[in-house]
């Protein structure tokens, strides 16, 4: 790593002033900052809090094509990383830089690690982080599959879908939620049964704003509507918090063409050949219309 000339004099003068710093972005824009350091600091538009107790293991970085890793620890508190936050998933996926500064003059720092938060463990009020550098995204299959289904994600920039169009968002209130993973309406109509089948439900307002679910099962009857989840929303959510459902798709072609007007951008092969063509081995009968094949007798000059 390169050091900014006056940092390097810095730390080769042997007596230093060296503090660790780190910024945290969350997937929902939140950004944290934190310091060993035992005052706040404060560069790149950001406020490294000290008072959080947040402090770093050794960093393990090598050449090549392995992980760079690390651990962070310190403790809950209700002004910087809480328990509730991390149960309900917030933390899942930030993103996270580490800098080496010099608390005396924060012009001179280095960045000593970017990544994100890995496996996040909290016990007896203090957490445990596992950092991982950006090499851990090369641990991620790649490639392109030949299928049928479409592959995009319905609005991506593959997809192109826009939802803004009217007709395929609905906001509303929510009326009855159990368990953070069924929501029932009494008067949701408007739209047809499963329209949000495979579809996201995103929390808009209320504890749980900015915590998203894939739609499970969308069913409207005579008596309302009912939204399943596949997994529960991990933070409360209370009648009166406004929700956001997104119309699923279930990446076939007949859906796309018909549902949202997009089959210029399907990003599946509806015509590729199925199992049994693939599977299938040349005969040498001269008849190949598809009928059945009857073996000529013994005998009857069939050979």
């Amino acid at each position: 790593m390169a050091l900014d000339p006056d940092f390097q004099a810095h730390v080769e003068s042997g007596l230093t002033n060296i503090a660790r710093c780190w910024a945290l972005t969350r997937r929902d824009g939140t950004r944290l900052g934190f310091t060993d350091h035992d005052r706040d600091l404060s560069f790149d538009g950001l406020v490294f809090k000290a008072d959080t107790g947040l402090s770093a293991r050794a960093l393990m970085q090598s050449t090549g094509l392995s992980v760079d890793n690390s651990e962070a620890v310190g403790a809950l508190s209700a002004s910087a990383i809480t328990e509730a936050d991390i149960r309900a998933g917030r933390y899942d996926g930030a993103t996270i830089e580490a800098w080496l500064v010099n608390w005396a003059d924060v012009s001179q720092r280095v960045m000593q690690f970017r990544g994100a938060l890995g496996e996040l463990v909290r016990a007896e009020g203090a957490f445990q982080a596992e950092l991982l550098g950006l090499a851990e995204a090369l641990n991620q299959p790649q490639g392109f599959v030949y299928q049928r289904p479409c592959n995009a994600v319905l609005g991506d920039g593959r997809c192109g879908f826009d939802f803004s169009v009217p007709g395929y968002v609905e906001e509303r209130a929510a009326e009855g939620v159990a368990g953070g993973v069924e929501f029932t309406f009494a008067d949701f109509t408007g739209f047809d049964d499963r329209w949000f089948e495979r579809g996201v439900l995103r929390v808009l307002s209320g504890a749980a704003a900015g915590l998203a679910g894939q739609i499970k099962n969308d069913r409207l009857s005579g008596s309302g509507r009912v939204i399943e989840l596949w997994a529960a929303i991990r933070a409360e959510i209370a009648p009166g918090d406004l929700l956001r459902m997104e119309a699923g798709c279930d990446k076939q072609a007949p859906t796309c063409r018909l549902k949202f007007n997009n089959f210029l951008n399907f990003r599946g092969f509806p015509d590729i050949p199925g199992e049994d063509w693939l599977m299938a081995t040349p005969v040498s009968a001269a008849s190949t219309s598809g009928g059945p094949y009857v073996p000529p007798l013994l005998g009857s000059g069939g050979g």
